[in-house]
């Protein structure tokens, strides 16, 4: 049995293998277990969206004659309190799908010019959603709390990492090592609960 992960995201499927590791099974992205996958994500939160994503790519390998694989997909993105949750599930649309993050990062820096630190709280989520091959479907979420910071700093992380301060380290999260990330981010945490879930199911 394998496991499919529904992302092209290399920097996640590091962090994917490195976490799955443990359950001893063949871990491939999407385009290495050869789908598609342009799933229109038209949920109402990160849960929805991850189930949305496991479902269509679960079908087009059972289409392909794959019904051996278990297929994981995620969603995730930033919640700010003082924009009411933005940009939330939209995170990866935020600005539009082409803006670079130096752009979207600045951008929220700039709307939130002028809040004090105890308004800057935002924390990142990610819901995991699984589908087995009998059909059986599970789901995680983790989420990881901090502020957004006043400036653009690191270079280790990716997306809205580099604004993203922890006040615990007193860096933000594209600052930390990698290991200190994946002990404390919110996929991290997501990924060691579907770990724990797939153990017991399987």
């Amino acid at each position: 049995m394998k496991i499919v992960f529904a992302t092209g995201n290399k920097g996640k499927m590091k962090e994917i293998r490195k976490i799955l590791g443990g359950l001893g099974m063949e871990i491939l992205s999407m385009a290495e277990a050869g789908v598609d996958g342009d799933v229109e994500e038209n949920g109402s939160s990160f849960a929805e969206n991850s189930m949305i994503k496991a479902r269509a790519v679960a079908e087009e390998l059972k289409a392909k004659g794959e019904s051996e694989a278990i297929v994981l997909a995620d969603d995730s993105g930033l919640e700010i309190d003082y924009l009411n949750g933005e940009p939330g599930i939209y995170s990866a649309r935020y600005m539009g799908h082409d803006t670079p993050y130096s752009e979207k990062n600045a951008a929220l820096i700039e709307r939130l010019s002028g809040v004090k630190d105890e308004d800057r709280t935002a924390r990142f989520v990610c819901a995991i959603s699984a589908v087995l091959p009998d059909g059986k479907e599970l789901s995680t979420l983790g989420k990881m709390e901090g502020r957004i910071g006043y400036e653009i700093a690191g270079k280790n992380g990716f997306g809205y990492d580099p604004i993203f301060f922890l006040p615990e380290y007193g860096k933000t999260s594209a600052e930390i090592s990698e290991d200190e990330k994946n002990a404390i981010s919110h996929r991290g945490k997501a990924l060691r609960s579907m770990a724990k879930l797939l153990e017991e199911a399987l």
